[in-house]
């Protein structure tokens, strides 16, 4: 039977509909790809392939069920597109921070502490770096079965593929994690205010940065501290290693600058960031944005990156100087 709603209706209301899931969906799109900017464009396509398939859906499974799969897929064909690999020190070059504001947009967020506490798991940039080592189906599998709870039945009908296989692919995608992932240590003692801890420790990470203490982070970062500056190749691990790299490209130095901070929050974890005044200038010019991760006390890695990120996160390119 042919349709009687006006075609602008029948477009306003299935956009309506779908738009509901846009931020769940462009978080599942950004755990396959690693990419924030990317993951809007792959949401888009979602919509539109949704848009094209609309007379399809038998209702068989829930809107969201089948906005899942048909995103799930076109990540599947984005990946196959542009094959990317993990270096071999294991940074992501093509890794983008997520805003905690933005994950505030999920459905029922916070309600359930337990399910926020596996929420964080599996937004941090530690799962999002490990999680690129899989092959996109591997990734696919492990991301529908442990992150988003799905049967295995309903992970073969999403992938078009047998239990069996699924099963296979979650087996080698759980022994690939375990190999990629960091050790898991608490970010705080027991005994210890976690709240008033951590915001002890931001405020002194700020205040060495804004007046270049290198000793004043060394009390700061654990021995084993891992840094990374992605796109920028390389990984360096070893609190010293991190701080001499830090010397050789001229922090502290006058011709370097000065360094305004502002706090943030991206991936779950606590964020700095830092705008630049070099010397002439009448401003403060965005620089970057420091990701850090907590571990027993103190900060055991740092992933920063540059002002290409200011805008998902809302920030001015500028602050005044005073």
């Amino acid at each position: 039977m042919t349709s009687t709603i006006p075609p602008e209706l029948e477009r306003s209301r299935f956009t309506a509909s779908v738009r509901r899931h846009h931020r769940e969906l462009h978080v599942h799109c950004y755990r396959m790809l690693g990419s924030f900017e990317e993951s809007e464009d792959l949401v888009q396509e979602t919509f539109l392939r949704a848009w094209r398939a609309r007379d399809t859906y038998a209702g068989r499974s829930s809107l969201r069920a089948w906005l899942y799969k048909i995103a799930t897929n076109a990540c599947l064909d984005a990946l196959d597109k542009r094959p990317r690999r993990v270096s071999a020190t294991g940074e992501v070059a093509w890794l983008q921070p997520y805003p905690d504001e933005l994950l505030e947009e999920l459905p029922g967020e916070g309600d359930d502490p337990e399910a926020a506490a596996v929420e964080k798991e599996t937004i941090e940039l530690a799962y999002l770096v490990a999680i690129q080592h899989l092959p996109p189906l591997q990734r696919a599998v492990l991301i529908l079965r442990d992150v988003l709870d799905c049967s295995v039945n309903e992970t073969a009908e999403v992938l078009e593929t047998s239990a069996p296989a699924v099963n296979s692919a979650l087996q080698r995608a759980r022994a690939a994690m375990k190999k990629h992932l960091p050790e898991r240590r608490s970010e705080w003692p027991a005994n210890v205010d976690a709240t008033a801890a951590e915001r002890e420790l931001l405020a002194r990470y700020v205040e060495a940065s804004e007046r270049a203490e290198l000793l004043g982070f060394k009390h700061l970062f654990s021995e084993d501290l891992r840094f990374s500056m992605p796109p920028v190749p390389g990984v360096w691990e070893g609190r010293d290693n991190v701080l001499q790299s830090w010397v050789d490209g001229g922090f502290g130095l006058e011709a370097f600058g000065s360094l305004r901070c502002v706090l943030t929050h991206a991936n779950r974890q606590p964020a700095v960031v830092n705008y630049i005044r070099r010397p002439g200038d009448d401003r403060y010019s965005a620089l970057a944005i420091d990701v850090l991760r907590i571990a027993e006390g103190t900060i055991a890695g740092i992933v920063t990156f540059d002002a290409a990120v200011f805008s998902s996160f809302g920030l001015p390119e500028t602050l005044p100087r005073d």
